[in-house]
């Protein structure tokens, strides 16, 4: 049976579109199209990530065509012709031992929908995006059920068979008998962090 995708590197695109510091604007754009992708990583030398060029990196360009108001910054972005004049720097990035969760915490308090995986040097390993880390989601009821039994609940000091596990569309209904109440909290967090379980539901009585 599979096991639980626990890092980035399990779900991680292994090979990426990425573009040098002086890759020009329209190439960028042919790029993001091409490829369907939101930003693309600016790299150097063997491969380091120096920066991320984003559609919002290219959007000045547009929006200020008509006018000189606004934030100096983002006009100052409206006349960049070059990866390196467009990227945002450094790159908000993540190590492939990463957990999922914490990719997910990075991008939802950067803003950003994927994130460069570089390893110890910052050399490019992969890309990661939010429909990457969505993929637990796909894993099966079989598999998830037969994981919490396999990993949690066998660990647990209670006699075989004291405790059920069922699991539809990603919902997990644990049924029977625990020794002490303060098991309760603990079981029901060992099983919401396998990945793919949508939610918990406890149905358990304790000595």
């Amino acid at each position: 049976m599979p096991e639980s995708p626990c890092t980035v590197s399990d779900v991680m695109t292994h090979t990426v579109i990425a573009v040098g510091r002086d890759a020009p604007f329209k190439e960028i754009v042919e790029l993001i199209d091409q490829w369907k992708v939101s930003a693309l990583p600016v790299l150097e030398g063997e491969g380091r990530v120096i920066g991320v060029v984003s559609e919002a990196d290219l959007l000045p360009k547009e929006e200020f065509r008509d006018t000189d108001e606004g934030d100096p910054a983002e006009r100052a972005k409206a006349g960049g012709v070059s990866a390196g004049e467009l990227m945002s720097a450094p790159a908000v990035t993540v190590h492939a031992d990463a957990s999922l969760a914490e990719a997910a915490r990075i991008m939802a308090r950067r803003h950003v929908k994927r994130l460069p995986v570089v390893n110890a040097v910052g050399i490019l390993q992969g890309v990661v995006s939010r429909g990457d880390l969505l993929k637990v989601f796909l894993r099966t009821d079989e598999e998830i059920a037969e994981e919490i039994r396999r990993s949690v609940l066998s660990r647990l000091p209670v006699t075989a068979g004291a405790l059920t596990v069922a699991v539809a569309e990603g919902v997990v209904t644990l049924g029977g008998s625990l020794p002490e109440r303060t098991l309760v909290p603990v079981v029901a967090r060992a099983v919401r962090a396998v990945e793919g379980v949508v939610d918990v539901r406890l149905e358990l009585t304790h000595r």
